[in-house]
């Protein structure tokens, strides 16, 4: 059986992933490898994978930067993981100063909680889609300001 893929191009540069047929995921841990699949891709981009398990995926910039006036020798970009009753999706920045707010899809947003975590409990091609933008916006933040290499 052939696999089917589907090519998107971001203002970051292309994604490469698979196509599913709109197929709705439902199992945590197979949302979970699906978007930690479209993540990976990110450590060649000047980014470092710290945790990779079966349940967690998280990367971080080592450059160092300036942040309102403090120094850091590291920062967290983003970060997926299976809790309980969905899957957890941290992408950075999430504060007011960003313009990632603004390109977080209706969708993504709902899913949204307070303190920046995107609970996922399913996933389609629509839902896929936006978290690879959102996650692209986020990366090109980082560029934008000099935050990764």
């Amino acid at each position: 059986m052939s696999e089917c893929f589907r090519i998107k191009q971001y203002d970051s540069g292309v994604c490469l992933s698979l196509a599913n047929n709109n197929k709705m995921k439902t199992d945590l841990i197979e949302i979970f490898q699906t978007i930690r699949a479209s993540l990976q891709p990110y450590a060649t981009l000047g980014f470092d994978n710290r945790t990779n398990s079966e349940t967690i995926y998280d990367l971080w910039s080592n450059k160092n930067v300036e942040i309102d006036r403090t120094k850091r020798n590291e920062l967290f970009f983003c970060s997926i993981s299976i809790e309980t009753d969905s899957v957890h999706l941290h992408i950075f920045p999430n504060d007011s100063n960003s313009d990632l707010k603004t390109v977080v899809a209706d969708e993504l947003g709902k899913l949204q909680t307070e303190d920046g975590v995107i609970k996922i409990q399913s996933l389609d091609d629509s839902l896929m889609e936006q978290i690879e933008s959102a996650i692209s916006a986020s990366y090109k933040l980082y560029k934008e300001r000099g935050w990764v290499v």
